[in-house]
C-alpha cells in the first residue's frame, strides 16, 4: 500500500507515511459559527470525510478533530444585528451545520472541540510566543498582542509569498503593530462589546484571534506533531499561513502535509448573495435524496473546482439510481431472502484501490464503480451468478469506501433501518411474486391492479431481465 496526497506546503504529489505506525492524525478546519452553512463548507467537510474514510480502509486507524470557532468578530456583529446573545446565536447556527453534516452521512470526529473552551490553552500558546521572541502586547495599552511576522524566517512558506507581496492584517487597528501584516493573538476588550465575551489574560481582558484558536486546539489534541491538517484552499492564507508561522514559531512541529480542498462555483461564477447566485445544503436537500446530494458534492476531485448548474443534481441523481438499482437488483437475484449485513468489508477491485491511493482520485474511481454496475448488468440480463455477484460484492465494497452505499441503513429505501426494510421487503415480494403470476397468466388487468396498489402506496416497481425489483418513491 502506497498512499499518495497533494501536499499544499511542498506542492506536489508525495508519499504519505503516518509518523506512528498504522494511526493517522487529522485536523481539519470545521465552522466559524456566524450563518447558516453554505456548500463550500459542506463540500469541505465531506472531502475530508472521504480521506477519513479511505484511511480506515487502509488498514488505519484514524483521530479526526474539527475545530468550532464560537467566538468571533462576525458572530459578535451578527449577534448585534439580531439582537440577540452571540452564544446563543453560535449554538443555534453550530446545530444547523451538525444537521447538515448529519444529513450527508459525515463522520462525526473522533473531537469536536470549541474554541471558548480552550482560552487557557491560548494563554499558554501566546506566552511561548512572547518568551521565544516572536510576539509582543501591543505599546498602546489596548490589550492586544501580535505575532511579529519578520521575526519568522519562514512566514510565507505556505503559500510561497514574499512578506514584503502579502496584504495587510486587517484583524486590529494596525497603530499597535510593528509591522501592518501582524496579526493578532489576542483582542484586547473593546468599549460596547458584550461583556460575555472577554475574558481575562495576563495581557488584559479579551478574547482570541482567529488563527490563534486552530493552534492551540490542534496541539492539545492531536500534540506538537501530527499528520495532516485540512481545510478550504481560500484558508490557506492567511489562516493556515498564520497559524503554521505561530505553531512553528512556538517550536512545534506541527503540520506533516497540508490539504486543501476547492471551490464551489455557480455556473463558471464564485457565488455570491448580492448577485442572487447561491444555493445552500438546506435547498439542495429540498431537491434531491440526501445519497444524491452527496454523490453529487463528493464526485469531483477534491482539490478541483465543482461547479454547481441547474441540472447537476439531476445527473448526479440518474448516477445514483443507476447504481441503486444494480444493487437492489442483484440482491433480491442473488440473495432473495434478502440477507441483509452480511456484505460488510468485502475486497476492493484493485483498479479502485490504485485511483484512490493516487490523491483520492475519485473520478477515476467512480469510473471503476460505473464499469462494475454496467458489467453487473450484462450478468443479471444473461442470468450469468457469478459474474453478477463478483460485480455485486464490488458494488458493495466501493460505495461503502465513498460512504454511498444505497443498501447501508442510512440510504436504504429513504433512510429506514435495515429491520423495518427487511420486513417491508418481505410483504412488496409477496405481492410482486403474486403480479408475476398474474404476468405469466396474461392476467394483465390484475397484474396492473397489483402495479397501481403499490404505486399508490409510494413503492415503485421497476421491472428487469433478472425480475422486479421495487423502490420506495422519493
Amino acid at each position: 500500500m502506497t498512499l499518495r496526497f497533494y501536499d499544499s506546503a511542498t506542492a506536489a504529489v508525495r508519499d504519505f507515511v503516518p509518523l506512528q505506525e498504522g494511526r493517522v492524525s487529522l485536523y481539519y478546519c470545521g465552522a466559524t459559527v456566524q450563518g447558516e452553512p453554505h456548500i463550500g463548507h459542506v463540500r469541505s467537510a465531506l472531502a475530508f470525510d472521504q480521506l477519513t474514510r479511505w484511511l480506515q480502509s487502509s488498514g488505519l486507524d484514524v483521530t479526526v478533530v474539527r475545530n468550532v470557532t464560537d467566538i468571533d468578530d462576525k458572530i459578535l456583529v451578527k449577534a448585534a444585528e439580531n439582537d440577540e446573545p452571540w452564544w446563543a446565536l453560535a449554538y443555534r447556527f453550530e446545530q444547523a451545520f451538525e444537521d447538515a453534516y448529519d444529513a450527508l452521512g459525515i463522520l462525526k470526529p473522533t473531537y469536536e472541540p470549541r474554541a471558548t473552551g480552550h482560552i487557557p490553552e491560548m494563554h499558554a500558546l501566546i506566552a511561548q510566543l512572547i518568551e521565544r521572541g516572536h510576539a509582543y502586547p501591543a505599546p498602546d495599552g489596548s490589550g492586544d498582542v501580535y505575532f511579529d511576522v519578520r521575526s519568522w524566517a519562514s512566514y510565507g512558506s505556505l503559500t510561497h509569498q514574499n512578506i514584503d507581496d502579502m496584504q495587510a492584517a486587517p484583524d486590529a487597528d494596525p497603530r499597535g503593530k510593528r509591522d501592518p501584516r501582524d496579526f493578532a493573538l489576542w483582542k484586547g476588550y473593546k468599549e460596547g462589546e458584550p461583556e460575555t465575551a472577554r475574558w481575562e489574560s495576563p495581557w488584559g481582558p479579551g478574547r482570541p484571534g482567529w488563527h490563534l484558536e486552530c493552534s492551540a486546539m490542534v496541539t492539545k489534541y492531536l500534540g506538537t506533531e501530527f499528520d495532516i491538517h485540512g481545510g478550504g484552499l481560500d484558508l490557506r492564507f492567511p489562516h493556515h499561513e498564520n497559524e503554521m508561522a505561530q505553531s512553528q514559531a512556538a517550536g512545534h512541529g506541527f503540520a506533516n502535509f497540508w490539504m486543501h480542498n476547492g471551490m464551489v462555483t455557480y455556473e463558471g461564477e464564485k457565488m455570491s448573495k448580492s448577485i442572487g447566485n447561491t444555493i445552500n445544503p438546506r435547498e439542495m436537500l429540498e431537491i434531491a435524496r440526501p445519497l444524491v446530494v452527496r454523490y453529487y458534492l463528493g464526485q469531483a476531485h477534491y482539490r478541483s473546482v465543482l461547479d454547481y448548474r441547474p441540472g447537476s443534481l439531476t445527473e448526479a441523481a440518474a448516477a445514483v439510481e443507476r447504481i441503486e438499482t444494480f444493487m437492489h437488483a442483484a440482491l433480491g437475484y442473488l440473495y432473495p431472502d434478502g440477507a441483509f449485513g452480511w456484505f460488510r468489508n468485502m475486497s476492493l477491485p484493485a483498479a479502485f484501490r490504485a485511483a484512490m491511493d493516487d490523491d483520492l482520485n475519485i473520478p477515476a474511481a467512480l469510473a471503476v464503480l460505473h464499469e462494475t454496475v454496467r458489467a453487473g448488468n450484462t450478468a443479471l440480463a444473461a442470468k450469468d451468478r457469478d459474474g453478477a455477484e463478483t460485480a455485486f460484492h464490488g458494488a458493495v465494497a466501493m460505495t461503502g469506501a465513498l460512504g454511498i452505499n444505497p443498501l447501508d441503513d442510512q440510504w436504504s429505501r429513504g433512510g429506514d433501518t435495515a429491520a423495518e426494510t427487511a420486513a417491508l421487503d418481505v410483504l412488496v415480494k409477496a405481492q410482486l411474486e403474486a403480479r408475476a403470476k398474474a404476468r405469466a397468466e396474461k392476467n394483465w388487468a390484475e397484474s396492473d391492479r397489483i402495479r397501481d396498489a403499490l404505486a399508490a402506496a409510494g413503492v415503485d416497481v421497476a421491472d428487469t431481465a433478472a425480475g422486479a425489483t421495487w423502490s420506495l418513491k422519493r
